[in-house]
């Protein structure tokens, strides 16, 4: 059978991804490795989850993507929280026009523009 190994995102700049995406997600590199083009973070001390694969590529940013990353937040404090601290650490608001009226997500871009959302999991 099979099972979900990492979810993997394109990225232009890999330091720049691992900085971000290890300061929002409290992850660290597999193995303690970054390499050049292909880097995979897991949950920090051990802690169960999806790891995250960071690949390098050059194709560029689907402003409406397939495939996008959700993070979970407990209630609507938490999750104005968390969209804040992850602003300060560069991700960017993104314009959404497909909100529907009172959403309980919020759409920000990583600093390489990869679009994922924060979710208000309180009221699902």
């Amino acid at each position: 059978m099979l099972t979900i190994g990492s979810l993997a995102l394109g990225v232009s700049d890999m330091s720049r991804a691992v900085a971000f995406w290890t300061a929002a997600l409290d992850y660290v590199p597999r193995g303690g490795l970054v390499g050049d083009d292909w880097t995979v973070l897991v949950p920090a001390g051990g802690r169960e989850g999806a790891q995250l694969a960071l690949g390098l590529s050059e194709s560029p940013i689907q402003e409406e993507p397939r495939v996008h990353l959700d993070l979970y937040a407990g209630d609507a404090e938490e999750q104005a929280a968390e969209v804040e601290r992850l602003v300060a650490l560069g991700a960017e608001r993104v314009d959404w026009k497909r909100y529907p009226e009172n959403p309980d997500f919020v759409v920000l871009a990583c600093p390489d523009g990869n679009r994922f959302c924060v979710i208000d999991t309180s009221r699902s």
